[in-house]
């Protein structure tokens, strides 16, 4: 039932409330509410029900606000105010789809009402509803013709929607609009040009899009931005020589972007390899301190050019004592050939700098400094640790430090190597030490808080991150405040390697909650992008927006979610009680009374620990509290509290699994673990067409994987073991299998991938793990294939051997404690530094001997030189 009209008073009162909304004078607002709904003629107002209900929501009271906007939805469903009220609670609680409908509800009632357009627009451009879209920006052109976003919006929809004929048809109209004179630049008409010269390139009209840029070149602010254009669209019309006088010239302008070499390169079609060398040699003649001609044509070059060029740039760079110059030179190490002439080439200078201070002891110059040596040694130390050779890495970082005691980058080097021989304990030390040296630096600082995460030392790493955040609040708050997403992934793989199952799922939710926030994030934008004019930006930004979490960070966050999910459902977690109840009965007196005390102490500390919390808590609680008092108004309500005892205790873990398995599957289907994680999630929960999208999906980007290996025979196997499958699902099973075993049992099957395989340590365990699941009795041989030392495997390295080793251990070739042993043994002759592979009498040792490691391992490393 319609509400009844209100009269000039009251109309004037909810024209306030309207007012104090838009200015955020909420409780205001509330007061002019009260005073229009304590008339008993207006008390079921619909539209000011609503209004009531908006403000509270806007308080954070989000139950009261609900039930006043549908109490006035009820008493007024043909008011335009009450359905968009009610799609601006549905937004604020993020629930777009009904928010959007709310809108068209209201739209029915009041079809021009600017304001419900213009919030539907956002909606449907957030929801990426390209079709909408464009259907409400033609309705505000039609409105609102004369408004710059009118015409903007729209032709950004025809955009999206590739569309591109359109798209420039409306710029070009809205451009003509603009009086603009020829001889003045205008920031927001220049980014009009270049965002439709986008739309040009993107539509493939390059012969447009050049005539197009040289027509209003004086009236683009970004001269950088119009060359480049120019030399793109030159050379993809063919116009070679054109498009080579504006390489070089975009050469002159920066002599180190690589991507002009590139164009240069493209435009000059040199014929030989003197003709392609004669470019750099000129660039460098011009542009003597430039590195970029000179250490691009150690890509191409080979054989005695490449010695010769590469011995002026290395004596230059160390002469000149350049940090960064191995990472310059990493991306040749594929070549083997290039490798050996570099070690040839810098032990050389190491000898000879010893022994006279010069590069060569044929030369008769000027002397070398004495940091050309440490540099030298630095540079050495980086290539024997890219070789795996990591002893003699450490002799020359050792000897280096020895020099001088006080350069951080040794110390950081030094914890890498560490790191890389997978002794991360002594790795975290080394580290603290480089940071101890400058404490004011950052970077340092982060490194060694990532270095004390790997190293499972999470209380260290939050004091070491601590030196740089809020005060007043604990580090883990701020950090996650702050979206620092590289500790939060660090710290969920630490407490998932420590067993810490609640706290890791915590950290991976706060990162999944950190990139919804950035999604959400984009409301800013749309209207602020089409404001300002910045185009190019707004255009790349949603599409950055539509493949997010494609991001590293997600994926590890979404990685380490799935895996703790996994081994919950596989392992749910007891209560502890009980637990304890069942060991006590295996105890004698003697023990018992020794873990009785046990408990009671580590139950005192947990309780300290609790109240330290609690008051820390109250503490922060009480100046939130402080803050919101001071602050006019208080904008949202608070959100669901991360608590690590539910999140670790949920009842379904594989449909946990699955929401983070979603947006994997959705953005980076090209990479293999994506499908083999979704092919354990399904596994588990007995949907056998789901597992058979997996496999194939992973079989067709590498069906050689050894993971994908282990899943296909525990596939066969569930497949073969079930039998009262439908007869459909069973046809489309067998055929799809056959394509994959083609007619062979899977013992042969598994027995061709180990032959297959022979020479990789991975392939070779996953071989092993399958033989000994198909055939318990198999065991003895399953272990000693995937003990295997031989030194033609070709990744015979740390992280691989952990992974065998880490096998033996979880019982995946069942009980095999001798066979454990032996191989722990044989993997430290091999790495002796390794603190996996260390035997416990000599792991508290470890940590002294290698600080002395220089005086005590020098015959150990003479051996592996």
């Amino acid at each position: 039932m319609p509400s009844v009209p209100l009269p000039p008073k009251e109309s004037n009162l909810f024209k306030r409330i309207l007012k104090c909304y838009e200015q955020k004078q909420y409780k205001n607002g509330l007061k002019f509410c009260k005073m229009i709904l304590s008339n008993p003629k207006f008390a079921e107002h619909g539209e000011t029900l609503a209004m009531k209900g908006l403000t509270l929501n806007c308080l954070g009271k989000k139950e009261e606000a609900y039930e006043f906007v549908r109490k006035g939805l009820r008493n007024d469903v043909k008011s335009h105010v009450c359905w968009h009220v009610y799609g601006l609670l549905q937004r604020s609680d993020k629930k777009y789809d009904e928010a959007i409908k709310c809108y068209r509800n209201a739209l029915k009632l009041d079809k021009d009402n600017l304001q419900i357009l213009r919030d539907l627009s956002l909606l449907q451009i957030q929801m990426r509803d390209l079709e909408g879209y464009r259907e409400t920006r033609y309705q505000l052109l039609q409105l609102r013709p004369t408004q710059r976003a009118s015409w903007i919006g729209y032709a950004i929809a025809y955009h999206l929607l590739k569309d591109y004929d359109m798209a420039l048809k409306l710029l070009e109209e809205f451009r003509k609009t603009q009086q603009v004179p020829p001889n003045k630049i205008d920031y927001e008409y220049s980014e009009l040009i270049l965002y439709q010269n986008q739309v040009m390139r993107e539509a493939d009209l390059f012969q447009e899009s050049l005539e197009h840029i040289e027509t209003y070149e004086k009236q683009i602010c970004d001269k950088l931005i119009v060359e480049e254009i120019k030399g793109e669209m030159l050379l993809k019309l063919g116009r070679l020589k054109e498009a080579g006088e504006v390489y070089k010239e975009l050469i002159e302008r920066n002599a180190e972007n690589w991507y002009y070499y590139e164009g240069l390169e493209k435009a000059l079609q040199p014929s030989t390899l003197e003709e392609r060398l004669q470019i750099y040699e000129e660039v460098s003649k011009r542009h003597p301190r430039a590195v970029s001609p000179r250490r691009l044509p150690l890509n191409f070059v080979s054989g005695e050019k490449f010695r010769e060029l590469t011995d002026k740039f290395l004596r230059v760079n160390f002469s000149k004592g350049c940090p960064p110059l191995f990472t310059t030179l990493k991306s040749l190490y594929y070549n083997p050939e290039k490798v050996s002439t570099i070690q040839e080439l810098v032990t050389g200078y190491e000898a000879s700098l010893k022994t006279c201070d010069l590069f060569s002891t044929c030369e008769n110059g000027e002397k070398e400094p004495p940091t050309t040596l440490l540099w030298v040694r630095y540079f050495l130390a980086q290539h024997f640790d890219k070789l795996g050779q990591c002893s003699l890495a450490l002799d020359y970082i050792n000897a280096a430090i020895a020099s001088t005691p006080t350069l951080i980058e040794l110390f950081y080097l030094k914890a890498k190597i560490y790191k890389h021989v997978g002794n991360i304990k002594e790795a975290a030390k080394w580290m603290d030490e480089a940071q101890s040296l400058d404490t004011a630096d950052r970077f340092i600082n982060s490194k060694c808080a990532k270095y004390m995460l790997r190293a499972n030392m999470v209380k260290d790493a939050e004091e070491m991150c601590s030196k740089f955040t809020r005060e007043g609040t604990s580090a883990m708050e701020n950090l996650n405040e702050m979206q620092c997403m590289w500790f939060q992934t660090e710290c969920a793989a630490a407490y998932q390697r420590l067993g810490k199952y609640g706290d890791a799922l915590k950290k991976c939710h706060e990162v999944e909650r950190h990139f919804f926030e950035i999604t959400d994030d984009q409301f800013d934008f749309h209207t602020y992008c089409m404001r300002k004019m910045t185009l190019r930006a707004y255009v790349d930004l949603l599409r950055l927006e539509d493949v997010l979490r494609k991001h590293a960070f997600y994926f590890k966050a979404a990685r380490s979610a799935i895996e703790i999910y996994l081994k919950l459902h596989d392992n749910p977690l007891t209560n502890e009680s009980k637990e304890q109840e069942v060991n006590s009965e295996n105890l004698s007196a003697k023990e018992l009374k020794k873990m009785l005390s046990k408990q009671r102490r580590a139950q005192k500390k947990a309780k300290l620990e609790e109240e330290r919390k609690h008051a820390e808590r109250e503490r922060q609680q009480k100046n939130q509290k402080k803050k919101r008092d001071e602050e006019e108004e208080e904008t949202s309500g608070p959100r669901e509290e991360l608590v690590p005892e539910k999140l670790e205790r949920v009842e379904n873990p594989l449909e946990e699994a699955i929401k983070f398995l979603i947006p994997l599957k959705n953005l980076i289907g090209d990479d293999i673990e994506t499908h083999l994680l979704a092919f354990e999630i399904y596994f588990r929960k007995g949907k056998f067409l789901l597992m058979l999208q997996s496999v194939k999906r992973a079989f067709a980007i590498n069906r050689n994987n050894p993971w994908l290996h282990e899943c296909l025979i525990k596939f066969s196997k569930a497949v073969s073991d079930h039998s009262n499958l439908p007869e459909i699902v069973s046809k489309v099973l067998t055929q799809e299998m056959q394509k994959i075993f083609v007619n062979k049992n899977l013992e042969s099957f598994n027995e061709e991938f180990l032959k297959h395989n022979a020479t990789s340590i991975q392939h070779q365990l996953s071989g092993a793990k399958m033989m000994y699941f198909l055939d318990k009795s198999r065991q003895e041989k399953a272990i000693a294939v995937a003990t295997r030392l031989d030194k033609n495997m070709r990744d015979r390295n740390v992280k691989t051997l952990t992974k065998v080793f880490e096998a033996l251990l979880d019982g995946s070739f069942g009980s095999c404690h001798a066979q454990c042993e032996e191989y722990q043994a044989a993997c430290h002759k091999l790495f002796p530094f390794t603190s996996a592979f260390m035997p416990a009498t000599n792991e508290d040792n470890s940590s002294i001997a290698s600080v002395n490691h220089t005086a005590i391992n020098h015959d150990l490393l003479s051996n592996e030189i």
